[in-house]
């Protein structure tokens, strides 16, 4: 049976391509091209490029901070209101400079939410009316600011970031994957569209041939004019069907060009894929590899987190604000920039700031059980997404099962059937098989023919879905990861 399905293989998919710009192509290749060129595949880097620099500019967050800030110069020549003792306003004329360098930096701290910051500055100011100058510096200063019983925005997103980051990682690499489901869909699209005009074109030919010998046949009397006619109709019908096919041909193979990224592509001719994958699947492995390599997994994790942030936030912002500021730095003015920076005042500031509500009609309280209850409900949610994905990958794994079983009965089915058709041929020519039958033999091979190629888009289908929702190639066991991603 194999010899003969191998002949109808190369008869139906295999036959020689007309041009010198034929591209033949197999699923494997379809699927890396599509990973490359595809618009879908761009999009897909474009974000992970994005969330990539996303993290680092968290990361940067957490790294000293040192800034250099200034006004030079700050002239100024104008007339300023001044309040009189009396109450009155006089404007003075004022003429002068008054140029400032700032040099500071500051580093927060993730564990408590405080900040410790740093400076250096030095200012100069020109009375060009007076004709004086005055120097005034803080040779440097440091100081400490801690807020009190508040939300520590920065311990949260350290805990939530790198989750995030990690997710945007897998979430790239399932984005390729299913760039591969999308590219087999369409390559089947094109496979069957291709498997039907070649079907259709060499029913035309064999009706044409048919219909010639039973013209012999109606000459000499042997048939009747009714079979004549009926021929003549499958005929017509067998014509409409080879253009109807040619249209459905262009078409999918358009979307298979425009998905891949192959629109200077020319005549592309697909080849048949195996019908067997050697790799052999368990849900049990299935599901551990997805929990441990797909990116859900990882967002349920990161939306239970979310929802605790939220909660404390909740209880953080509860209308009680302090804060504790500590400073400590010398600082001295001078009419000359050496003496500024000699025997400097030692200057101090330590100060505890807050505010507390007296009356706020229990809105905290509603606020935090709100977030309480948002929590309550993520953790259920969760839950079920968890027990549905789990299900999807078991539905999966016994899907590819059901489909390589498919594809060997559907192979088998179409070797029959085909030999089947060519015994009804030979018997009509002889003229022991009526119209009717031989018209049934047709549609039953034309059949066959395609229930083979939609159980192996099925299969192939089921393969290509296995791998992105484990995100694990089972044929060289190992994680599947994509290397080419650059962040320039």
């Amino acid at each position: 049976m194999k010899p003969l399905l191998s002949a109808i293989i190369a008869l139906f998919i295999l036959i020689p391509a007309y041009g010198q710009d034929t591209l033949r192509l197999t699923l494997a290749e379809v699927v890396d091209m599509a990973r490359q060129g595809s618009i879908a595949a761009k999009q897909a880097i474009t974000v992970r490029k994005t969330k990539y620099w996303e993290w680092r500019t968290h990361r940067s967050n957490y790294q000293p901070q040192l800034a250099l800030e200034g006004t030079l110069p700050g002239f100024q020549k104008t007339f300023n209101p001044v309040t009189q003792p009396n109450g009155t306003i006089k404007f003075e004329p004022v003429h002068y400079n008054n140029s400032a360098l700032n040099l500071s930096f500051s580093q927060g701290i993730t564990a408590t939410g405080g900040r410790i910051y740093g400076a250096t500055q030095l200012q100069r100011f020109d009375d060009f009316d007076a004709k004086t100058k005055l120097y005034n510096a803080i040779p440097y200063t440091i100081g400490f600011s801690q807020p009190l019983f508040q939300f520590n925005q920065m311990k949260w997103d350290n805990r939530i970031a790198p989750i995030k980051y990690a997710e945007s990682k897998q979430q790239f690499i399932a984005d390729m994957e299913f760039v591969g489901v999308q590219a087999s869909a369409y390559f089947f699209d094109l496979l069957l569209a291709q498997v039907n005009h070649q079907i259709a074109t060499t029913n035309l030919e064999n009706t044409r041939q048919i219909q010639r010998i039973a013209d012999e046949k109606f000459e000499l009397g042997k048939i009747s004019r009714n079979e004549i006619l009926q021929l003549q109709l499958e005929y017509l019908k067998a014509e409409k069907s080879a253009g109807t096919a040619r249209r459905d041909m262009e078409i999918a193979a358009m979307n298979l060009r425009a998905y891949a990224g192959m629109q200077s592509a020319g005549r592309i001719q697909l080849e048949l894929p195996p019908a067997v994958i050697g790799m052999t699947v368990q849900a049990d492995r299935v599901l551990e590899e997805a929990y441990a390599n797909n990116a859900q997994s990882l967002a349920y994790e990161r939306r239970i987190r979310e929802a605790r942030r939220d909660v404390a936030k909740a209880k953080g912002e509860n209308g009680l604000n302090a804060a504790l500021n500590a400073n400590l730095g010398y600082s001295n003015s001078a009419a000359d920039l050496g003496k500024v920076y000699r025997d400097p005042q030692n200057q101090q500031l330590v100060e505890l700031k807050f505010t507390i509500p007296v009356l706020d009609w229990g809105r905290q309280r509603s606020r935090t059980k709100t977030a309480e209850a948002n929590l309550e409900f993520t953790q259920y949610a969760v839950e079920q997404d968890r027990q549905n994905f789990a299900q999807a990958v078991a539905t999966q794994v016994t899907l590819y099962d059901m489909m390589k079983e498919q594809v060997k009965l559907s192979a088998s089915a179409d070797s029959i059937a085909s030999e089947k058709y060519e015994i009804a041929r030979q018997r009509y020519v002889l003229g022991n098989l009526s119209i009717t039958d031989l018209s049934i033999a047709f549609a039953e091979k034309d059949q066959a023919k395609r229930d083979y190629i939609l159980a192996l888009r099925d299969f192939w289908g089921a393969y290509y879905e296995l791998r992105y929702l484990s995100l694990y190639d089972f044929e060289q066991n190992k994680k599947i990861s994509y290397d080419t991603f650059a962040t320039n």
